[in-house]
């Protein structure tokens, strides 16, 4: 059995937002995440999903601390991350990469493709002599599936799909232990989604890496993860191993989910059930009492809106924040 590497637990981040006007208002706590746990072990992947503003992302890089924490616990190899300080976490992030949303945004436009996968040797191991680093650098843009000849050009010359491999090897340059994808496929062509997909799961074979997989593609969540958590408003909603998650669904949310995925043949997607939810997404500002999904779930009753779920295991290694779970069985 692998072990944990990462342990997070009721991981909070609030953000205060003055409401009310400028002279008498106050401040009220966007809730942007709301109480997540996990564990993850070595050579996993976490697949994490839900709709805009859930706190997907949050999630990620409160995991990293790129951004500060409220409340709650983050281990890494059982050392607390949210009682370590600048040098201490500027070393615990060798080991912790991640890949960006927008890959040339996340790319210094002034900065060759070279020098922008070789920055993180120059941050972590300056010993390393120039020779090594090049030679480092044009072998993991090998791996990546770019020309080293490339290694002078700027990111504006590069294509999407390019940029993106750049990304990754920066990422993967120091040969780190976790690495948090925040969408990384979202913003490219459908035909090289799956190529980058694809790449990733080359490397994390690899070089056995523990990955978090952000994604609104529940295809490409299914094909890459090997458990998924589904968050909705900042709050853990359901989470299990793959199969579970999307031969079995157990949360009303986690199946509207699903069912909203397209299904290429027409006479199978006309048979399907369907299950769409009504209303937008509450504001983090103000979230429903109890269930924070008992707004849109079709099977809400009075105690969804009394009482907060507890977590329920409807199977091994399968938890469910559900009052109704138990009969909310329907075929994705």
């Amino acid at each position: 059995m692998s072990e944990v590497i990462l342990n997070v637990r009721d991981l909070k981040v609030h953000y205060p937002v003055r409401t009310g006007g400028l002279l008498l208002g106050t401040y009220t706590p966007l809730k942007a995440l709301d109480g997540v746990s996990f564990d993850l072990k070595a050579g996993e992947t976490l697949g994490i999903v839900g709709e805009s503003g859930c706190g997907k992302t949050t999630l990620g890089r409160a995991v990293l601390r790129l951004l500060p924490v409220t409340s709650g616990a983050v281990a890494w190899l059982g050392k607390p991350l949210t009682d370590l300080d600048a040098t201490e976490l500027k070393a615990a992030r060798e080991n912790m990469q991640i890949v960006f949303q927008d890959p040339l945004a996340s790319l210094d436009p002034r900065m060759t493709a070279g020098d922008i996968i070789a920055e993180p040797l120059r941050n972590y191991r300056g010993s390393t002599s120039k020779v090594e680093v090049k030679a480092k650098v044009k072998d993991m843009m090998a791996r990546v599936g770019l020309h080293p000849a490339l290694v002078n050009r700027y990111p504006h010359e590069f294509s999407g799909g390019q940029c993106q491999r750049i990304g990754i090897a920066r990422a993967m340059i120091l040969g780190p232990k976790l690495v948090v994808c925040d969408e990384p496929v979202s913003a490219l062509d459908v035909s090289i989604r799956a190529q980058v997909v694809n790449l990733l799961m080359e490397l994390q074979r690899a070089m056995n890496l523990t990955m978090i997989f952000i994604s609104h593609d529940l295809s490409i969540v299914r094909h890459i993860s090997h458990r998924v958590m589904v968050l909705y408003l900042g709050k853990t909603m359901e989470i299990a191993g793959r199969d579970a998650i999307y031969g079995n669904p157990r949360h009303p949310y986690t199946q509207a989910l699903l069912s909203a995925v397209p299904i290429p043949d027409p006479a199978i997607a006309r048979s399907r059930p369907r299950l769409v939810l009504s209303g937008e997404l509450p504001s983090p500002l103000n979230p429903p009492s109890g269930c924070v999904f008992r707004t849109r779930c079709p099977r809400a009753t009075a105690v969804c809106a009394d009482v907060e779920p507890p977590p329920e295991q409807p199977g091994p290694g399968h938890d469910v924040w559900c009052h109704h779970w138990r009969t909310t069985k329907v075929d994705p």
